[in-house]
């Protein structure tokens, strides 16, 4: 697959479910969305919205009455019969409750994709033996999956999806069904599959917290309409959208000062000339110290109440909320410099 090549690219993508009492349901709307190769694509949306129909879309699983999908640079509708199985081959795809087959030894789960693939017994056994290790299952080859818990069923899930060397992964909900603990441990081995394979993976979720771990675009589906789409930094530095807001707010600890504010707490009291005052990541560009930096220079007094920031595509992600104490100017001041500084102001409370 050429580099220029998108892994996926969908223009005006639209779906319609058609029913006998005359109720048709849009699941997709005029879809625009590119998956460049080597992407860790997240598209999150609330249930209903359309992601499990779009994701369907790519592996020819649900057809689509009009606009475009392709992949590594086919159109979809257009393959034949052969043509979609290879697809399907080189899409190897992950489910929230694993799929796995209960009957069957967890080599066994692993290698099903590989009946008919034409490979010998012993070619077959050796790459089965090959995947385990790479999802650090190895011990437990020979156990049935009743026997495993939720994040080594995925692991072996995530292992058959990887039997005939795809080079796009579809993740619809992967990690629903886990503890966050569990999810984390999960995600990072996408992490690594994907830095170790160089796969494409294209990531359904309701989970901001999956996107912000993991992926590095996003695009955000609302009632099967793509509201907003960009790098994850960016999106969660700056959302636009309503929805996407919601989203991000869920991994934020500093909205937190509002419940403080709504209480009257202490930590957000303020002594007169003292501001409430939340600072946030808008840009990469930051590398300062400078909390201690406005401190010194407009000679001011700066007590962090708490802090939420975490490292997104390299880049701290989050912000401070803090009281800030001295003469307005110098506030004023220090406000203009934290903003040519690529730091978003908020005056809570003054």
């Amino acid at each position: 697959m050429s580099e220029r090549t998108p892994a996926v690219r969908m223009e005006h993508l639209t779906k319609t479910y058609h029913s006998d009492d005359d109720e048709d349901k849009t699941a997709l709307a005029d879809i625009d969305l590119t998956v460049e190769t080597g992407d860790i694509f997240g598209i999150i949306g609330l249930s209903g919205a359309g992601k499990s129909t779009l994701v369907r879309c790519i592996n020819g699983l649900e057809d689509y009455d009009s606009g475009s999908v392709k992949v590594r640079g086919r159109e979809v509708k257009d393959l034949s019969p052969a043509e979609l199985r290879d697809l399907r081959r080189r899409t190897g795809m992950i489910f929230q409750h694993f799929n796995l087959m209960p009957s069957r030894t967890v080599a066994d789960n692993v290698g099903l994709p590989l009946r008919g693939s034409g490979r010998d017994r012993a070619s077959r056994r050796a790459r089965v033996s090959e995947l385990l290790e790479l999802v650090g299952l190895t011990e437990l080859a020979d156990h049935y999956p009743a026997e495993l818990s939720g994040g080594q069923q995925q692991r072996v899930a995530i292992a058959r999806a990887l039997a005939n060397e795809p080079d796009i992964l579809l993740s619809d909900e992967a990690t629903s069904a886990l503890d966050p603990t569990t999810t984390r441990s999960i995600l990072q081995l996408l992490r690594d599959l994907h830095d170790q394979l160089g796969i494409t993976v294209v990531m359904i979720t309701h989970e901001m917290s999956v996107i912000r771990q993991i992926c590095n675009r996003v695009a955000v589906i609302d009632q099967g309409v793509i509201v907003e789409q960009g790098r994850v930094f960016n999106v969660f530095a700056d959302p636009k959208a309503q929805l996407t807001k919601s989203f991000v707010a869920t991994t934020s600890n500093l909205d937190k000062v509002k419940d403080l504010m709504a209480a009257d707490s202490p930590l957000v009291a303020l002594e007169p000339g003292q501001i409430l005052m939340r600072m946030s990541y808008v840009s990469k560009e930051v590398s300062e110290a400078l909390v201690s930096t406005i401190s010194r220079r407009y000679n001011l007094d700066v007590n962090i109440i708490f802090g939420d920031i975490d490292v997104v595509e390299g880049a701290p992600l989050g912000g401070l909320v803090v009281r800030m104490g001295g003469d307005t100017e110098n506030i004023r001041q220090a406000m203009e410099y934290l903003r040519s500084r690529n730091i978003g102001i908020e005056v809570l409370k003054s």
